[in-house]
């Protein structure tokens, strides 16, 4: 009897113990790392970052990107305390940064630092639009998404170990490795982070609401988006992300929601 098994099966069971909540689903979230060590290294690797990369300052855009971080992270704190999650950020440190960079590309780190590339201004095209995607890459750090993809990932490599101990022939081993990563990411990872997008688009224009910012623009953006492609995007079950399509139509669907929702705070027109 192979006794390894056992013990690599009970060690992800401890695994999957670990749980947060997404203040905005109210669900509970894989959490195997703790934000009290996520953040520290994600900290140490943003400024790493832009130790390695142009960073723009001191001009027009880099103040608009700071500007409007300001006002998505105050409004995102605003929802958050109104909510009962007064103690949520209290760990994060806001920064915002716009680096020169052709790519057409933002993320926010968990724990709330934020890069824009040059290369996405001319898509965001205004304020409104860097609104948009400010909203949507905050949502990843606030909905814990990074925390959940690699917990995902610390399962995955978990069932993958346990298949290659339990498996002895050679080349059943080989056939299981090329089945087991076709699966778990088509079947598994891609549409997991597709979730992961489509929230963070909802919660995204939630907040941009709550900051002011009109979310009408939200579909416009993406609409510019969808006109930037280079080529054929790959069919929406084999990509990570929605496709443009879904995301316009399911933006659109959200506009009077986030107006509702701001209309609580005193909001009742937009930028």
């Amino acid at each position: 009897m192979n006794v390894k098994l056992p013990f690599i099966l009970i060690a992800i069971s401890v695994l999957m113990i670990g749980c947060a909540t997404n203040p905005f689903t109210g669900k509970k979230t894989m959490a195997f790392v703790s934000n009290v060590s996520l953040f520290p290294s994600a900290f140490l690797q943003y400024d790493q970052f832009l130790k390695e990369h142009d960073v723009i300052v001191n001009t027009a855009n880099s103040k608009m990107i700071r500007r409007v971080g300001k006002r998505i992270s105050s409004a995102a704190e605003k929802w958050l305390n109104a909510n009962g999650y007064q103690d949520y950020l209290k760990d994060y440190r806001w920064e915002y940064n716009l680096v020169n960079d052709t790519l057409i590309n933002a993320w926010c780190m968990p724990g709330g630092k934020i890069v824009f590339y040059s290369g996405i201004l001319e898509i965001a095209k205004n304020e409104n639009g860097i609104a948009t995607i400010m909203g949507h890459e905050v949502a990843h750090a606030l909905a814990n998404h990074g925390q959940q993809r690699m917990s995902a990932a610390y399962i995955q490599s978990g069932l993958a170990m346990a298949g290659n101990v339990a498996i002895n022939d050679e080349s059943s081993r080989s056939v299981f490795n090329q089945s087991f990563g076709i699966v778990t990411s088509v079947g598994g990872m891609l549409p997991f982070s597709r979730s992961h997008e489509s929230q963070a688009d909802e919660i995204g224009l939630l907040i941009m609401a709550v900051a002011g910012y009109d979310p009408s623009e939200a579909p416009e953006l993406w609409k510019r988006m969808k006109s930037s492609k280079i080529g054929e995007a790959p069919p929406e079950f084999l990509s990570t992300h929605p496709s443009n399509d879904t995301r316009i139509d399911n933006l659109t669907k959200g506009i009077q929601k986030a107006k509702n929702e701001a209309k609580k705070f005193g909001i009742t027109s937009f930028d």
